[in-house]
């Protein structure tokens, strides 16, 4: 967007403003630096390592940041600073333990403003008590019992996609295509709401509102966080009509209770018998799309890389889902105990969740002073978990940067050296969710095609998760016949 000096001028005024607390704590940090925190740098002032952090993830390498300073301060713990806070970074299974068992005991879920802002009263901005009501209202909808139900519906939704998008035609650009999937998975689960052309017009503000998530919480013309403000307006007003037409349709009984998940958080009460307010509900809806649609995009886009790459893990794949399918009468949907056959599937799909994680980490606030690996960690102080510390680990993982299935044979990765979706009392929700979803169209997508990349030299960077710079185009070759 092109600004005029005077709007120039105001988004540098704005920063100034803005920034001002944040860079004279920081100048403090570094003439009076405590000598019991951890090593590592706060780079410049607000702005901090921030941009080297996009660097690497913009490079498609977004172990770099974190690998690179644990060589160089400590494997431990090391501190930086990110979107104008001082953060510290808690490395390896240790750290990933420590943070996720001291929930509430230690240290709250902390989010950069960006989220917190964007979020309102969904429940990432929820902690204690009130979080493991909230965490325990939604979970009744996505936890393997509530999905199991609707497994059906969601193969049927993805033979019409993948009959719609997909067949017919020589070439696709699998990302924009599938998020539009996701988006239109999630809609209808979530709302039951099938309009194509309403859809579309959501996933377009919904992107918007994807880029200014992480981001510098900076709410003038033209930044990104201004245009997620305004995307994320726009989707709570039309998430609240929908649940104003909902309440009316319940209360006259041409809705169910049990319908989808809108519906669900209507009428199941909690904490005695309080409702969840209209705003609540649309926040938390927001969350879960947010949580689920994108990652999912994300890690259906990097399956799809790596079978066209890997020629002889596709075969293994198209056997495993091709004997699934002749187990079944033509024309059966598929059922959850399907999906739980598809044990090589799944470990391809855990492995690229291991090289291309959708989320790169997490935040977290210590809420009373403690020790750790010899340092002190003061209350208030930002932490993060980040993949990038286990999943690239050549101890945890040998020959780290390549592709092997074989590592989730068996017993599997250590503990707490997998963490695409997190773990403790926050692991994400959406995990089964999400994880179902990839297989039911894995399922689909290779019994009709192999598919080769039309750009193989496409680079996949975080923005803020891994998304191809081209969108990648694959070329498709239906298969002769299928189940």
């Amino acid at each position: 967007m092109q600004f005029t000096m005077f709007s120039a001028a105001i988004l540098v005024g704005g920063v100034c403003l803005l920034s001002y607390y944040v860079i004279i704590k920081t100048f403090k940090e570094r003439l009076s630096p405590n000598p019991h925190l951890p090593p590592g740098s706060l780079g410049w002032p607000f702005i901090g390592e921030t941009f080297e952090y996009l660097r690497t993830g913009v490079a498609g390498q977004h172990h770099r940041f974190v690998r690179d300073r644990m060589e160089k301060y400590d494997p431990q713990v090391f501190k930086t600073s990110l979107l104008g806070e001082s953060m510290i970074v808690f490395c390896g299974p240790a750290g990933n333990k420590f943070l996720f068992r001291n929930e509430n005991k230690l240290l709250k879920i902390w989010w950069p403003s960006s989220v917190r802002r964007l979020l309102k009263s969904s429940l990432a901005n929820m902690i204690g008590d009130e979080a493991k009501r909230m965490r325990s209202v939604l979970l009744t909808f996505l936890d393997p019992h509530a999905l199991e139900r609707n497994i059906e519906r969601m193969d049927l939704a993805t033979r019409d996609h993948i009959r719609t998008c997909w067949e017919g035609k020589q070439e696709v650009k699998v990302h924009p295509t599938v998020n539009v999937y996701t988006f239109e998975m999630a809609f209808r689960m979530f709302t039951s709401i099938e309009d194509c052309g309403h859809i579309l017009k959501l996933a377009a503000q919904f992107d918007i509102f994807l880029r200014g998530v992480i981001s510098f919480a900076i709410n003038i013309p033209g930044t990104r966080f201004h245009c997620a403000v305004k995307a994320a307006d726009a989707i709570r007003e039309e998430l609240r009509l929908l649940a104003r037409q909902r309440r009316e349709a319940l209360d006259k009984k041409m809705a169910s209770p049990t319908q989808d998940l809108l519906s669900h958080l209507l009428v199941t009460s909690y904490a005695g018998g309080k409702f969840l307010s209209e705003l609540e509900i649309v926040d938390n809806i927001l969350l879960l799309l947010f949580a689920s649609h994108d990652t999912t995009t994300s890690a259906i886009t990097c399956v799809m890389k790596y079978l066209a790459e890997l020629p002889e893990v596709y075969r293994m794949v198209l056997k495993e889902q091709l004997d699934i399918a002749k187990s079944k009468e033509p024309g059966v949907l598929l059922k959850w105990e399907d999906l739980q056959k598809m044990r090589y599937s799944s470990n391809v799909v855990s492995e690229v969740m291991r090289l291309l994680p959708p989320v790169r980490g997490g935040f977290r606030e210590a809420i009373v002073d403690f020790t750790y690996a010899g340092y002190t960690i003061p209350k208030g102080s930002k932490l993060i978990w980040d993949t990038g510390s286990t999943h690239m680990d050549p101890i945890l993982f040998p020959e780290a940067e390549e592709f092997d299935v074989s590592r989730f044979e068996g017993a599997g990765p250590a503990p707490n050296s997998y963490v695409p979706f997190g773990g403790g009392p926050r692991m994400c929700m959406g995990n089964v969710y999400a994880r179902a979803q990839i297989l039911v169209f894995l399922h689909n997508i290779v019994k009709r095609f192999e598919w080769d990349l039309s750009t193989p030299d496409e680079k996949l960077v975080y923005d803020p998760m891994p998304t191809p710079s081209q969108g990648l185009p694959v070329r498709l070759r239906p298969h002769q016949s299928s189940v």
